[in-house]
């Protein structure tokens, strides 16, 4: 059993550590509610300009746009979307275990692997990785994220990859985020019945390819954009939730040496105060 000394020790020790996952708790907790903030407020962009493409690509013609056209299938390339630190629990693995699970199905998948852990997997399992893109920031901008759609774009349209997939983590709620394998080449309406929409002509001013040519890359950009802050603001709800647990085992842990070492103390003084009565009657008798 571990001396009392000991267990105050260990008590000054997980309180010091407790001290750290709370400030980063708040931390993270700030940082969620900016990013939770930066999600919602660019989600109906992305939502409206791909109910565009859905009202348009149907009535396009096929090679309107590179971006829209399909082919045999013998290549594919995953974006993978991880965080650059730790501490949010399960979240990078459960996102690389369906990725890699997904990329089976896919024939010679090769990757562009986003944020520190995600290269790291990749490489440790040695994956074919295209490129490696990290230190994103918490606060990206287009400008940051436009590199990771630009390489996407130029694997597809120089027939190195026949699909392309975003693979990152949606967030839904500060206690649920959802890992997320979505195809975004070649661009096709999503969840649409092409025999059901209706017979709607387009009149594209000054021409379709004009057109297509202005939104379909920005399309691609704003998916890698949106993803990237769906992941960031998992991230943090992440950590926020993994340092709330920390926080609640260190004390629960504070608690369990406390009450060993007040057991201690006790046996120690119930031990004290039986050599004293012993020495007294030895005395006594003497």
């Amino acid at each position: 059993m571990p001396s009392e000394r000991e267990l105050r020790r260990r008590i000054r020790t997980v309180r010091n550590i407790q001290q750290v996952t709370k400030a980063l708790q708040t931390i993270s907790a700030s940082k969620m509610r900016r990013a939770q903030s930066s999600v919602l407020a660019s989600r109906p962009y992305e939502e409206r300009l791909r109910t565009v493409l859905n009202d348009l690509a149907p009535h396009a013609e096929p090679d309107a746009h590179p971006l829209l056209t399909r082919r045999e299938v013998r290549r594919a390339l995953v974006v993978l979307i991880t965080t650059d630190r730790g501490q949010v629990g399960a979240l990078n693995t459960n996102l690389v275990r369906l990725t890699l699970r997904h990329a089976e199905q896919l024939p010679a998948a090769s990757f562009i692997a986003v944020g520190r852990k995600g290269i790291a997997q990749l490489r440790r399992l040695r994956q074919p990785v295209v490129a490696e893109f990290s230190r994103i920031g918490d606060r990206p901008t287009t400008t940051d994220t436009n590199p990771i759609a630009r390489t996407a774009m130029d694997e597809f349209l120089g027939g190195t990859a026949d699909e392309v997939y975003l693979a990152f983590t949606r967030f839904v709620s500060t206690l649920r985020q959802v890992p997320t394998v979505r195809k975004i080449l070649p661009l096709v309406p999503e969840e649409e019945d092409l025999d059901e929409l209706a017979p709607v002509q387009y009149l594209f001013e000054p021409d379709a390819e004009t057109i297509l040519e202005a939104v379909l890359p920005r399309l691609i950009a704003l998916a890698v954009y949106q993803a990237i802050l769906e992941n960031i603001a998992s991230e943090h709800s992440a950590r926020m939730i993994a340092m709330r647990n920390a926080t609640d085992a260190a004390t629960d842990l504070i608690d369990a040496f406390t009450l060993a070492a007040n057991k201690a103390r006790q046996w120690r003084i119930t031990k004290e105060m039986l050599e004293i009565a012993s020495g007294a009657e030895a005395l006594a008798k003497g």
